[in-house]
């Protein structure tokens, strides 16, 4: 049962942290927000001291995890084994699922849940250019967290079997492992389920755009935007492969608590490609998405409070999950020079930015301080809400242009153009027999 004016946690300070915490703080349950540690300014052994002496100081009632390195670092264990406080984010065993690709490729294998791309895990540089040279197109990833810029595609960051061999022992001088799988031309979308360890619910899809420039060029990053729609579906995916993703979530929670009994208590975020071939999993994190929380938060109707205290009960099928029946855009504005050589400690102006307003446009800094200067990384997203994507893309695009100062953003993110090319790239897959594909 959960109880009136709860005491809340947070470790982390970025974009997605910021959603979390509007959305808690617009619960009546919820009587304090604190952050514990923004798991940035220190290394992580004394970020996670001064976690526990924080939570030891606050007590607070549950705790959210907001990024990835510190579910790494094992700082929910640490919570609950020496503090008794639960937390919304997994073990560290079981948040392998994100910091191990190899974990997770066996995991799908094992159980035998359908998604697995061909692939192949590799602890030395020995039958790795054969094996190359028989996938033709090959994605090279670390067994190990990157910040979502890790990966690298034949053709688009490698362009020769010797700067992927190069690569390879880049990876393997740090990581120990490397996973190589088939390269899959297709659409990417993220579907974020709520797990309680037993129960499932799932979260409006999205689609995020990685890429950083217009018309998905340049270099990979943490994701430039992302966009859903008022009907709760997306425009290149049929229902049928909708199903299919939740299934997949579905599955490996079962699969996560059959295989390490322990209850996997969080989020499931699985990147997903729509290919010719059919459905297939790209990765999964084991926390919310950043930028896609920023789309789904902003029109959670049900208290996320309640949502989180289900998590944590083993309650989540008492609880129904509702969203506004309204389309998101979602545009980071960041530095010049993002993501290599990002610019940093140069103020922005936001003063033309127009004023937030529920169900219409929000805002969340991310990398921001509280000079409104620039710390390196994406630095502030803007949501624009409507009744369409045309509407929510239009609030969306007058907000990211009317920042001042040595910043970009991606403005053909939620455009007509862009998503009737994403149509037509689906549409181009009909020579595969399969009914499920959107006509």
């Amino acid at each position: 049962m959960i109880k009136n004016k709860l005491i809340v946690g947070l470790v982390g300070k970025d974009g997605r942290t910021t959603a979390i915490e509007k959305a808690l703080r617009a619960s009546s349950k919820v009587h304090e927000v604190c952050l514990l540690h923004d798991w940035k300014s220190d290394p992580f052994e004394v970020a996670m001291e001064k976690i526990l002496a924080r939570a030891k100081e606050k007590k607070p009632d549950f705790v959210v995890i907001g990024p990835e390195e510190p579910l790494a670092a094992g700082v929910v264990d640490k919570l609950q084994d020496k503090l008794g406080i639960p937390c919304v984010g997994p073990l560290q065993d079981l948040a392998l699922l994100e910091t191990s690709k190899t974990f997770t490729r066996m995991l799908l294998a094992e159980y035998g849940i359908p998604g697995n791309p061909e692939f192949r895990v590799f602890h030395r540089l020995d039958g790795i250019e054969e094996y190359l040279r028989e996938l033709g197109g090959y994605v090279i990833k670390p067994d190990g967290l990157t910040g979502g810029k890790g990966v690298k595609i034949s053709d688009a960051h490698l362009f020769s079997i010797d700067e992927a061999l190069n690569y390879c022992k880049e990876i393997l001088d740090n990581h120990n492992t490397v996973v190589i799988e088939e390269k899959l031309d297709g659409e990417e979308f993220s579907l974020m389920s709520l797990c309680d360890g037993i129960h499932v619910a799932h979260m409006v899809v999205v689609q995020d755009h990685k890429r950083a420039y217009d018309g998905d060029t340049g270099p990979n990053t943490g994701g430039m935007g992302s966009y859903s729609c008022e009907d709760h579906k997306l425009p290149f995916l049929s229902s049928d492969f909708l199903n299919e993703a939740k299934e997949i979530n579905a599955a490996v929670a079962k699969a996560i608590l059959k295989k390490t009994k322990k209850k996997y208590k969080g989020v499931l975020y699985g990147g997903f490609m729509l290919t010719p071939k059919g459905l297939r999993l790209l990765e999964y994190n084991a926390r919310f998405g950043d930028p896609e929380t920023l789309n789904v938060l902003s029109i959670l109707k049900t208290d996320f409070a309640v949502v989180c205290q289900a998590i944590i009960n083993e309650e989540l099928h008492k609880v129904q999950l509702v969203f506004e029946k309204l389309a998101t855009v979602c545009k980071y504005v960041v530095p010049d020079n993002y993501p290599e050589n990002p610019q940093k400690g140069v103020s922005i102006n936001l003063d033309d930015v127009p004023p937030d307003e529920p169900l219409k446009l929000q805002r969340y800094r991310a990398a921001l301080d509280d000079n409104d200067v620039l710390m390196g990384s994406r630095a502030i997203a803007f949501v624009g809400i409507g009744k369409n994507l045309q509407e929510a893309e239009a609030i969306a695009e007058k907000a990211a242009s009317s920042v001042r100062g040595p910043v970009f953003h991606r403005k053909d993110i939620g455009t007509h153009e862009l998503i009737e090319r994403r149509i037509a790239h689906v549409k181009s897959f009909s020579e595969v027999s399969n009914p499920h594909f959107v006509a």
